[in-house]
């Protein structure tokens, strides 16, 4: 079982920005590719951006060129570096990776963009 958990959301003004952490357990936490999924009152959760083991990337045409998703293995930590938020992006964020077959989530972190 693998264990993320995620840090860095909170209230910041339409335009702004937010850089979210997903901490994650596990001595091979460079081979695990990482997402990040949201999930806003009433709607679905939804991919948002992943990154796999060798560094490649994708995201949600919501959030291309506005999101970016990076990692620093030494750390065991994956980034959403989150600038230009709008309210649509107002949501909780989640970190996930599937390791043998299972999911895992972390308890996400709660971004609110507000003015």
């Amino acid at each position: 079982q693998v264990h993320l958990w995620e840090s860095g959301g909170g209230l910041v003004q339409p335009g702004g920005s937010l850089r979210l952490s997903c901490g994650a357990s596990g001595s091979i936490f460079s081979s695990y590719t990482i997402g990040w999924y949201r999930q806003a009152p009433g709607k679905q959760r939804e991919l948002v951006a992943r990154i796999n083991s060798v560094g490649s990337t994708d995201y949600a045409d919501s959030v291309k060129g506005r999101f970016t998703i990076s990692r620093d293995n030494t750390k065991n930590t994956v980034y959403l570096q989150m600038n230009s938020l709008i309210n649509e992006d107002n949501a909780m964020y989640y970190c996930t990776t599937a390791v043998n077959g299972r999911d895992n989530w972390g308890k996400g972190s709660l971004v609110t963009i507000s003015s």
